[in-house]
């Protein structure tokens, strides 16, 4: 606070250009709440005098981003396309991550998201909390698919003759005492994770480590990622994984999912208008 006792805020910057922030002010002051609005209504909401509305309305309708019946504004779906261009440039990554850190701050655990490259799965995107594993988890680090949560998630979304070619060339190996080292076991578990939606591991991938992960599918619905959460043994038991965290993975997954096919969507419509 300044030594008068008022705090002044810091005006625009001399690059600051008011009539853009008025523009984009009018096409907010539409909502969910208020998707039609009468010129006053506009100017109550926007702060601007009913002249100074109008000529932002009426270039809007222009534009073609506002439609009018001489009373009453509305926003058009053009609206949409000054969200595409971002949306567009958007990685699996940069889409999944702001997710991964709600998700990690709810839970207090480790999440990551990781996709099938060949017979492993690689980590592409992480927000780590603690270490829990002897091997450090980095970008690029490659595990098995078939001990692994998301490897396992990832197979399940596999169409059945691909999976059943993962089977047929697999080495399994016991990494630990409880990892399912056979073709019979993992379809069967891979049966078990289609018909449920997520999957679990306890401690097959390394002793005192239970992980579980749900399926990021794409605007198709197909299974292209898998979003995970690992814990130690000692903090959770196996109900409490299936109680606690599996909502908590699903419901993240179900997000990331939705926001990649808003952005595959926007790719796709950005090249049917060029």
């Amino acid at each position: 606070m300044s030594e008068t006792g008022n705090e002044q805020s810091p005006g625009p910057s001399p690059d600051y250009v008011q009539s853009l922030a008025r523009g984009l002010s009018v096409i907010k002051a539409f909502d969910g709440e208020h998707p039609r609005l009468t010129l006053s209504e506009v100017a109550r909401r926007t702060d601007l005098t009913r002249a100074t509305a109008r000529r932002f309305l009426l270039t809007l309708v222009e534009l073609q981003y506002v439609r009018t019946d001489g009373s009453v504004f509305q926003l058009t779906p053009r609206v949409l396309e000054l969200g595409y261009s971002y949306l567009s440039s958007l990685s699996l990554p940069e889409i999944a991550g702001p997710h991964l850190e709600a998700l990690s701050a709810q839970v207090r655990e480790s999440t990551s998201v990781s996709i099938l490259d060949g017979d492993d799965v690689v980590y592409v995107a992480r927000v780590p909390v603690s270490r829990i594993m002897t091997v450090s988890i980095t970008i690029g680090t490659r595990f098995p698919a078939y001990a692994t949560s998301m490897g396992r998630v990832l197979l399940a979304g596999l169409p059945a003759h691909l999976l059943e070619r993962y089977l047929a060339r697999v080495n399994f190996a016991p990494l630990t005492g409880k990892t399912i080292t056979t073709a019979d076991g993992l379809r069967t578990e891979i049966a078990r994770i289609r018909k449920r939606g997520y999957s679990i591991v306890d401690q097959e991938l390394e002793e005192g480590l239970r992980s579980l992960a749900a399926p990021i599918r794409d605007a198709a619905g197909d299974t292209v990622a898998a979003v995970n959460i690992s814990t130690q043994a000692a903090r959770y038991s196996a109900d409490a994984v299936r109680s606690e965290l599996v909502p908590a993975a699903v419901s993240t997954a179900d997000a990331i999912s939705a926001d990649l096919g808003r952005t595959q969507n926007s790719n796709n419509h950005s090249s049917a208008t060029r």
